[in-house]
């Protein structure tokens, strides 16, 4: 769940004083925090541009293994997959192999680019390919995605083609297959154990090459001889770490960096209006932010009750007050809408968005049995009045402000709910292990469908991913769920394939195993002063997170 939670830690509300002194200090030191001047060439090329973090904590250090979770945040820039999955439209894209063929459900062979070379000058070949995968297989904690799950071979059938087999069909596999980067054999076949190499001065098929580093600054220049040089024309690109979240953002709003990643209070006021011309921001839809009931205790394993429950929740309040409007709503089918409008069913009514009714709710409860006491207390069917909790984690502010949202909803129901605020570490543990009433949690909102119904849903323990299945943290057990989620784990065809995501989805609309409320925030902040081509909500060709085909799309600023 952490690795796509929004990053609610550095949402804090700015306060006035913070905010001053913040500005007194920039303004007394003359810090501008980006070093070199990114103003735009006037070749056709852009000098420098400055981006948000680089990550490594507070005290990062060189690493840039791209199979190591303490790497520096730039692998994707050094190092390529075989295809590149835009992540907005969910489609992927020829990268270091131009297409890709199912022989049969479990054999797939990949056609490699020609004329690639890594940034040392030497060719990539079929051989880097078997070997990279050969190499996570040794090691499976290089193997984050699980691409060997159910892999069962990868072999070179050609100068220019690896085919991979799989123990059964494949499918399933297809976004862990390719997200994993290639590295060259020539350089890594010499290192004794990749699990603690931190590959200081790594060489890649990417687009940009490093160049120096400090704990604060990392520069990465353009690679001469990546294989489509001529659409990037970004000469550096220079990282800024900090950890003084007000003093970035108050950097940001003057226009020292060019592009970042961040929460901002009021951002049309604070960051668009200080240069309306050119400071813009687009924050597309992430993974839903869902209400999780514990199917395990009564009533919440009653579909009444759920149904009930989840016309009661006004998420509109909820994106409004508790996320500054800055997200949208999200559907009961748990898909990221609009992206993933293409697995929509026709038959689900309004996009699968449930509309807020209060008076309707109530109906329903009465009509479960679920009545009012005569002090307006919704007792349970055996005349108890009902009372639960709900655990956020303490600190997560944007979070508790929907809890409290949720907890005004439940109220007028007739049903006290109590907001406790463990820490993430305890609130986590009690969402795995089932001891929790409600809580929030995040399942789902990537490109990898089966994965999105498998984590929140799958009940079986046998199901394929080892660990995924056991992720249903609330407790959902369905015969036909676990057979629609088997069924796309085997289907190879992409029209099939949407013929049972609509299916599960229609499960999530109709008998509601938990409640999606809100979008996540994908946070992205840009200028148009230097480079012109991000994307955007009215060209939304990719997700932030897919900086790779966002270089190729920027050109200088006239």
């Amino acid at each position: 769940m952490d690795r796509r939670r929004p990053q609610a830690k550095t949402r804090r509300r700015l306060s006035a004083v913070v905010a001053a002194a913040a500005v007194a200090a920039l303004a007394m030191t003359g810090c501008s925090g980006t070093g070199e001047s990114s103003a735009a060439g006037g070749d056709g090329r852009i000098p420098m541009l400055n981006f948000g973090g680089f990550g490594g904590g507070s005290n990062p250090k060189e690493n840039y293994n791209p199979y190591l979770a303490t790497a520096l945040s730039v692998g994707n820039y050094l190092y390529e997959p075989l295809m590149m999955l835009n992540e907005y439209s969910c489609k992927y894209e020829p990268w270091l192999a131009t297409k890709m063929d199912w022989k049969d459900p479990s054999t797939l062979v990949y056609t490699l680019r020609d004329g690639v070379k890594f940034s040392d000058g030497k060719p990539f070949t079929a051989d880097d390919v078997v070997f990279t995968f050969d190499m996570i297989k040794k090691y499976p904690a290089l193997d984050t995605r699980g691409a060997w799950a159910s892999l069962k071979s990868v072999e070179k059938t050609g100068s220019d083609s690896v085919t991979f087999h799989f123990d059964g069909p494949g499918a399933s596999s297809l976004v862990a297959v390719n997200s994993v980067l290639i590295v060259p054999q020539h350089l890594w076949s010499k290192v004794k154990d990749p699990t603690t190499y931190t590959n200081t001065k790594p060489v890649g098929t990417g687009p940009m090459m490093t160049s120096t580093f400090s704990p604060t600054k990392l520069v990465l220049t353009r690679n001469p001889g990546y294989w489509q040089a001529d659409k990037i024309k970004v000469d550096k690109i220079q990282f800024n770490n900090s950890d003084q979240g007000q003093v970035e953002q108050l950097k940001l709003a003057r226009g020292d960096y060019d592009s970042n990643a961040m929460y901002i209070p009021d951002i049309d006021k604070s960051y668009v209006a200080k240069d309306p011309k050119h400071n813009k921001y687009w924050f597309p839809a992430g993974s839903p932010i869902s209400l999780y009931m514990n199917l395990d205790k009564k009533p919440f394993d009653d579909q009444s009750f759920r149904d009930a429950i989840a016309k009661a929740m006004d998420k509109d309040s909820i994106v409004e007050d508790a996320q500054q409007g800055y997200v949208e709503k999200a559907s009961q089918t748990s898909l990221v809408l609009p992206n993933a409008k293409d697995w929509l069913p026709s038959s689900i009514p309004d996009d699968g968005y449930i509309s807020y009714d209060v008076k309707a709710a109530k109906a329903e409860l009465d009509k479960a049995g679920y009545k009012l006491g005569s002090d307006g207390k919704r007792l349970d069917k055996e005349g108890k009045p009902m009372s639960f909790s709900i655990q956020i984690p303490g600190g997560w502010n944007d979070w508790i402000q929907a809890a409290k949202i949720v907890q005004k909803d439940f109220s007028a129901l007739g049903i006290t709910v109590d907001m406790q605020n463990p820490t993430y570490e305890v609130q986590n543990q009690n969402r795995l292990t089932g001891q929790y009433d409600l809580t929030f949690g995040v399942r789902g909102g990537s490109c990898d469908m089966y994965r999105n119904f498998l984590e929140p849903l799958a009940s079986s323990e046998t199901a394929p991913i080892g660990e995924a299945a056991k992720t249903n943290e609330v407790r959902w057990r369905d015969d036909t769920t676990d057979q629609l989620i088997d069924q796309l784990r085997q289907e190879p065809d992409p029209a099939a394939q949407k013929k049972t995501v609509g299916e599960l989805a229609t499960i999530m609309y109709e008998k509601k195993p938990y409640i999606p409320l809100w979008y996540g925030a994908s946070w992205f902040e840009y200028s148009t002063k230097r480079a012109v081509g991000w994307p955007s909500a009215s060209d939304p060709y990719a997700k932030p997170s897919n900086m790779p085909i966002i270089l190729t799309h920027l050109t200088p600023a006239k």
